[in-house]
């Protein structure tokens, strides 16, 4: 009875928590969809990829690998770099489940976690259970998995002059995403401007231009993000400090 209520409590929670998460994903999912019949994929690829991967950044970055034929290699280094902190949000995150989350629930639920998600469940009081992290994830998950099917079925009946607007409308989206940190932020900042130029200069250096662009992402990435950290260090903390 006690575990019956917690499913009702928790779930229902979750889902209350999930759905501006989930309204926010219907949008950049669906310029997803749009970008990826643009760039020739069939409308249940699109779907496929939204479904199974859940991330915004690497799929976005992924597409235009797949379509440019990169070798596999390629294809899971530049997710790893991209979505690698997906790993450390699911390790924190451990900290805080209860004794319903077993081995397998951690499985289901590592899957759903993104940004937004990692934010609400571990600014969310006391442990975290299988059910909230369930009903949490579930409209994000729907919702981007319907944006990127509604994107992918418009952008084939759109014109050709408003699916391109939409193609850039994606490049203003993720200024928009990135400046508000770096206004607050100096390594966020010197991340932003390091990558930038570093991606300048891959692009038309005259040897360094012939490298893939998943290649290049990934040199850039982690070069920018390794000055980063010589730069500002994280002060380690003593076991006895808070």
């Amino acid at each position: 009875m006690n575990q019956r209520l917690t499913f009702h409590k928790d779930f229902f929670q979750g889902l209350q928590d999930g759905i501006p998460v989930g309204l926010g994903y219907l949008s950049v999912s669906f310029s997803f969809g749009v970008m990826a019949v643009n760039m020739g994929l069939p409308v249940w690829s699109a779907v496929l990829v939204s479904l199974s991967n859940l991330t915004s950044a690497g799929q976005f970055a992924g597409i235009g690998l797949m379509v440019a034929g990169a070798p596999l290699v390629e294809m899971v280094l530049t997710q790893l770099v991209i979505n690698i902190r997906y790993s450390l949000m699911s390790m924190s995150l451990s900290q805080k489940a209860d004794g319903t989350m077993t081995a397998l629930h951690r499985f289901l639920t590592a899957f759903m976690i993104t940004d937004e998600i990692f934010a609400l469940a571990s600014q969310k009081e006391g442990q975290v259970s299988r059910y909230y992290m369930y009903g949490v994830g579930l409209i994000p998950v729907v919702s981007w998995t319907l944006g990127t099917l509604l994107g992918a079925v418009a952008g084939g009946l759109m014109p050709e002059a408003l699916r391109s607007a939409l193609n850039v409308a994606l490049y203003a989206m993720f200024i928009a995403i990135i400046l508000p940190t770096a206004r607050h932020s100096r390594p966020v900042l010197l991340v932003i401007l390091l990558a930038g130029g570093a991606s300048c200069f891959m692009r038309y250096a005259p040897v360094v231009s012939r490298l893939s662009a998943g290649f290049a992402m990934i040199l850039c990435a982690v070069a920018a993000a390794f000055v980063a950290a010589l730069r500002y260090p994280v002060e380690e903390v003593e076991h006895g400090d808070r």
